[in-house]
């Protein structure tokens, strides 16, 4: 699908196959999504743009490559996008955080606002917002619209899964974003779920029901 970018690295394949599976506990999933997460981390900011800066190693003075422009922005959106966030820190513990509260209304499927902070300046920042599933990608589309009326320009969005209807629904909302995913599953069930998917990541993420 054009706009997206499926990240089929074996061990990001290894470590979904072992979330996915019903049996992995609470701990285990919790685990596995921050290992993953660094993973997709890499791949969504593989292009960022670098420039080169005079220091000196231990044997003489080199030009060494260093990251161009402002700090990045990982945007979470609640709660679920927690469990990704944890580990792309890991990865890039300079980056600034924001966080959209947003929930599923389980009769209408549509995204309902609780929360948002975020940094003053997202328009001099690329902004990567996470969040593990993009099931019917309302939650991402009013996340996405949120932080563009803030003065984000420069987005990318990053999630586990997604639903060819999701994507559909997002890429027709959002063109200018591409996203990023380690798979395009088969389709959503009448509840919203992603099939096969993994079930309700927030769930298992946090051990809820």
């Amino acid at each position: 699908m054009q706009g997206v970018n499926v990240v089929d690295h074996p061990l990001v394949q290894h470590k979904l196959t072992i979330m996915r599976d019903k049996e992995t506990s609470t701990g285990s999933f919790r685990r596995l999504l921050r290992e993953i997460s660094l993973l997709l981390c890499y791949e969504v900011t593989r292009d960022l743009e670098v420039t080169t800066r005079v220091i000196e190693t231990p044997v003489q003075e080199m030009k060494a490559p260093t990251l161009e422009g402002k700090k990045l922005v990982f945007a979470s959106v609640l709660r679920a996008g927690n469990g990704l966030l944890d580990g792309m820190l890991d990865l890039v513990p300079s980056a600034r955080v924001a966080h959209v509260g947003l929930y599923r209304d389980h009769e209408t499927l549509e995204a309902v606002e609780y929360f948002f902070k975020a940094p003053s300046d997202l328009e001099d920042r690329l902004v990567i917002v996470v969040d593990p599933m993009l099931a019917t990608a309302n939650s991402a589309v009013a996340a996405v619209q949120k932080l563009k009326d803030r003065g984000a320009t420069n987005l990318r969005f990053l999630c586990l899964l997604a639903a060819p209807e999701g994507v559909e629904r997002f890429r027709n909302a959002h063109p200018d974003v591409p996203v990023f995913t380690a798979s395009i599953d088969e389709k959503l069930n009448e509840k919203g779920y992603i099939v096969p998917g993994l079930g309700d990541a927030g769930d298992r993420l946090y051990g809820t029901k």
